[in-house]
Formats: structure tokens, C-alpha cells, sequence
């Protein structure tokens, strides 16, 4: 099979949540009142909720009046620039943009750990200095787990004991970094139920700490697990609430027919995706780029601009 580029993936990855889409316009040619309902009842069921469906229907509507706009390419790749617009720009990327210090967040079974591993293990293959922390104090499976990491992806972790006090080993990871000269920083901290009020209090004094003590930059990331759908919506409102969550990283979005819940967590919060992931390899680990990820999710081809 041959090697695929980051757009094939991403298409592979939201093959599910394109099932719908391919109904649609799976069509004889007729774009008519029933296709308009058809279509704002698609991206209610992808999860982008009702108020997006209803105003990206209605503005695709009008522009395919205003420019005749009536095969199926026209309409998917006008959908998928209107789709794109829904999508909080990333103003700063904290990953690229060093040196910065990231502490990740959300609930158990997200993927944090994965991610801080694949996102050390691609800064470090880029010539950065990088640094893992290990704030999950709960688990020892946790702090394992970031050592494999650590050790797959050749970066160091700062860990502590079980038990310890997660915010003094956010600061010891800061103060490391800075004496060391890291570029990076990458903190996991432990699954919080968002339901749960003295959780997210303590993870706001954590985030309060490593702030107070960092000379870098810091960014508060929230990792989403797509499948979760609706709930994962309900998650980042609690998280931002608490937190004020910088941007989001959307994972598990091959596992989900619903894709669409990323427009829906973007859009009402206002929050900039920064990575997505579309399968289990490190290359399904990708930057956020809202209209090629519009494009795969309707069906578009990345070469019909």
C-alpha cells in the first residue's frame, strides 16, 4: 500500500463522519428544498449542533442561488469553506512557538498521555530541546506510562513519587526547564472529571502555580476525545469555566461518525484547535488546518480550490 500524505489520512481517518455527507450528495442533480433539510439535518447529526447546521445551511444557500451553484463539487467544496469559518483561528501555537510551556488537561481516557508523548517525540525529531512532566501524582500507572514515553521518544521526564503534590512538580519541571534552556515543555496532569468541583479546583491551583513560577509562556490545553460526542462539549465548557482554557486537542476522530463535534466545540467556545488525531501512527497526529479538515470531512478532494 502505498505511503499516505497527511490529507489522504485525514480523509481516512473521518471516513465515518463522511458517510452521511456521501448520502447527500449522493444525488440526480436536484438541488431542491429537500436537500436543504436533508442537508442541515446532516450536520445536526454530525454533532455541530443545531445553531451552526442552521446558519451554514442557510448562508450555502444563498450563495448557491447567488453563483448557480449546482453539482455536487461545487456545493461540497462551498460547504466545506463555509464550515471552515466556524473554526477559532489559532492566534498562537504552542507548540511551535517557543520557548512554552503546555499543561494538558481533561478527563480519563482523552489520550493526554499519548499526546504529550507523540508531540515530544515530534519536537524532539525537529532539533528542540524538550521536557515531559509528570503531574499525575494519582496513578503509578501514569507516571509508567510517561517513562515509556520518555524513553520511546528519547526526552526526559520529571516525575515524583505517588502522592506527591502535583503543583510543586509542575514547579520543579519549570525551574528545570528554565536552568536547562528547554524550549519545550510538556506537563501531564491527571484525568479530571469535570463533573467533579474539588478536582477542577485543584487543577485551577496547579495551573495557578506553574503561571505564577514560568518565565515561558504558558498554555493550558484541553485534550478531547471525539467519540464522546456531546459530552465532550459539556467537558470543555466545565474545563474553560475553571481554567480558561487556551485551544484544544480533538482525538479518536476516526473512531467516531460524529467529526462534526469539533466544529461545535470550536465555534461555541471560541477555542482554537491546535491538533487532531486521525488514527493510532504517529503521523495520524496532525496541525489543525480548519479547511482541509472541512474538505475531508464533506467529501472534498484537497486539489478542487
Amino acid at each position: 500500500m502505498p505511503k499516505m500524505g497527511l490529507f489522504d489520512r485525514l480523509k481516512h481517518g473521518l471516513s465515518r463522519s463522511r458517510e452521511a455527507m456521501n448520502e447527500l450528495f449522493y444525488m440526480g442533480g436536484e438541488v431542491d428544498e429537500e436537500f436543504w433539510e436533508n442537508l442541515e439535518d446532516t450536520l445536526v447529526m454530525g454533532d455541530m449542533g443545531a445553531e451552526v447546521a442552521m446558519k451554514v445551511t442557510d448562508d450555502l444557500r444563498e450563495e448557491a442561488a447567488r453563483k448557480n451553484l449546482k453539482t455536487a463539487p461545487q456545493l461540497r467544496e462551498a460547504l466545506a469553506k463555509r464550515l471552515a469559518q466556524e473554526f477559532a483561528p489559532v492566534e498562537r501555537d504552542p507548540f511551535t512557538d517557543l520557548p512554552s510551556v503546555v499543561l494538558f488537561v481533561g478527563i480519563n481516557g482523552a489520550g493526554k498521555t499519548t499526546t504529550v508523548g507523540k508531540l515530544a517525540g515530534d519536537a524532539h525529531r525537529h532539533g528542540k530541546s524538550v521536557l515531559i512532566g509528570g503531574a499525575d501524582t494519582f496513578r503509578a500507572a501514569a507516571i509508567e506510562q510517561l517513562e515509556v514515553w520518555g524513553t520511546r521518544v528519547d526526552v526526559p521526564v520529571i516525575t515524583r513519587e505517588r502522592g506527591a503534590d502535583p503543583a510543586s512538580v509542575c514547579y520543579d519541571v519549570v525551574d528545570t526547564a528554565e536552568k536547562q534552556g528547554a524550549q519545550l515543555v510538556l506537563i501531564d496532569t491527571a484525568g479530571r472529571l469535570h463533573t467533579s468541583p474539588e478536582l477542577m479546583r485543584e487543577l485551577a491551583k496547579i495551573v495557578n502555580v506553574t503561571r505564577k513560577r514560568s518565565s515561558y509562556p504558558v498554555s493550558v490545553v484541553l485534550v478531547i476525545d471525539a467519540t464522546t460526542g456531546q459530552n465532550g462539549l459539556l467537558q470543555a465548557k466545565e474545563f474553560n469555566d475553571a481554567l480558561d482554557v487556551d485551544g484544544l486537542i480533538v482525538t479518536k476522530l476516526d473512531g467516531t461518525a460524529k467529526g462534526g463535534i469539533a466544529v461545535a466545540i470550536s465555534h461555541q467556545l471560541n477555542l482554537p484547535i491546535y491538533r487532531i488525531g486521525v488514527g493510532e501512527g504517529a503521523e495520524d497526529f496532525q496541525s489543525f488546518d480548519a479547511l482541509s479538515f472541512c474538505r475531508a470531512l464533506v467529501g472534498e478532494n484537497e486539489g478542487n480550490r
